[in-house]
């Protein structure tokens, strides 16, 4: 197997506070992991070290086999990102805003417009490519992100609560796409959530509470006997 995403021993404080505090975990080619914990837990920390917004204090991070801290370019090159916050221009066309991202990796012409059709057709928004971003809702614009996300051909895609503000019939709709395309192109996927029903019971889950790991593997085995929300109520002490 390939490991795409290693994650050891990360450690970080805001002063004296603890965030994040000796975090280890790897995921291989295709996998769909679903870092799951309530408000608070560090998972927007750990996304923020991720895409070195952050250092860390301690620990070491590579991406399909490169190191964040000595070779940051090379690593970062490797991962696609949907923050939490939109981050479109909404009075540009779907197809510019794409076109502006690609050239911030050093695509344009032909392979960028190449790369920008492929993107938008694996996430079904081909039809809207001429459209302003204003104009779509909110799915859309998720979908929107998560194409250029994929433009530069990354190993990995993190995604830092990315249903947030969505409703039930849309959030359930990039939840199925996003790992559709991990079981389809091989992408190693970290789906950051507070959300128990985005979750599968196939998943591989790390569950992340008060800034330290409090159970991993996969979903339906953390379940067990129980359904994912009690066993999760039950791990975060009762945490909502």
């Amino acid at each position: 197997m390939t490991t795409r995403l290693s994650v050891q021993g990360i450690t970080h404080r805001y002063g004296k506070k603890t965030a994040l505090n000796d975090i280890s975990f790897s995921l291989q080619k295709g996998t769909f992991c679903a870092l799951l914990g309530p408000n608070g837990a560090g998972k927007s920390t750990l996304f923020s070290i991720l895409t070195r917004l952050f250092v860390p204090d301690t620990g070491e991070i590579e991406v399909d086999g490169h190191s964040l801290s000595r070779k940051p370019g090379e690593a970062l090159a490797r991962i696609g990102v949907v923050f939490q916050q939109p981050t479109l221009d909404l009075d540009l066309t779907v197809v510019r805003n794409l076109k502006y991202f690609a050239a911030l990796h050093g695509l344009a012409g032909k392979e960028a417009d190449r790369r920008i059709a492929a993107s938008l057709d694996r996430v079904q928004m081909a039809e809207r490519a001429g459209e302003k971003v204003r104009a779509l809702n909110g799915g859309h614009r998720r979908r929107m992100e998560i194409a250029r996300a994929l433009i530069h051909g990354p190993a990995v895609l993190l995604l830092d609560e990315p249903t947030v503000g969505l409703d039930a019939a849309t959030r359930r709709s990039i939840t199925d796409h996003v790992h559709d395309l991990a079981n389809e192109q091989d992408l190693t996927v970290l789906w950051a959530t507070h959300l128990v029903d985005e979750v599968r019971d196939n998943d591989h889950l790390v569950v992340l509470h008060r800034g330290e790991i409090c159970a991993e593997g996969s979903a339906a085995g953390i379940a067990g006997q129980s359904s994912l929300h009690e066993s999760f109520l039950e791990l975060t002490g009762g945490s909502q």
